[in-house]
């Protein structure tokens, strides 16, 4: 397996890049967020990879971060999403923007990525919960001060994690833990 290159850059033609490493010259997909974090041609660069064996073609990718690389990896674990729809989704979104529909189970982002239709999304969002950054406390919504401390009531009684926090979204920073709770359960009632 091809785990990192690190060469020169001769072409650059998204979603192509070419990576000159040692005379040999490797032909990569990359992102558009990848792409834009590119130096100019003939700059050297190192490009993290995941490379791909079908019957066909063995087809190699490039990521500027570990983070990119391993949500990708992650959404192509996805019934039905191949490396070109999960490198289309790291087009349209980051990786702290998935996990956050993730968490909040929200397919507009993703049906705003071309290629996604609604049920693409929703498979995605369903089979990625847990398994991706915002589920598991990394990019996260931010909560602030006794927010947390609302959040867990509210899901100690009963609500989901998105509901929580759509109830205490608009809340103000300085608002005790005990008017946060009762605010929050007045907006979950409407």
């Amino acid at each position: 397996m091809i785990g990192r290159l690190t060469g020169k850059l001769y072409e650059k033609a998204p979603p192509k890049v070419g990576l000159d490493v040692g005379g040999v010259g490797y032909e990569l997909d990359v992102s558009m967020t990848t792409f834009y974090l590119l130096p100019e041609l003939g700059q050297t660069t190192t490009l993290l990879t995941h490379l791909v064996v079908r019957e066909d073609a063995h087809l190699l990718f490039g990521f500027a971060t570990a983070e990119e690389r391993q949500t990708f990896r992650e959404i192509t674990k996805v019934t039905g999403i191949g490396a070109r729809t999960a490198l289309a989704v790291l087009s349209g979104m980051t990786s702290a923007e998935l996990a956050q529909a993730i968490t909040m189970q929200d397919t507009a982002p993703l049906i705003r990525v071309p290629g996604i239709g609604k049920k693409t999304a929703e498979r995605l969002l369903l089979e990625m919960k847990g398994k991706l950054g915002a589920d598991l406390g990394v990019g996260a919504p931010q909560v602030r001060g006794g927010q947390t401390d609302i959040l867990h009531a509210l899901t100690a009684l009963g609500y989901s994690e998105k509901e929580a926090l759509l109830a205490t979204k608009n809340l103000p920073e300085d608002i005790s833990v005990s008017d946060g709770i009762r605010l929050a359960l007045k907006g979950l009632a409407r």
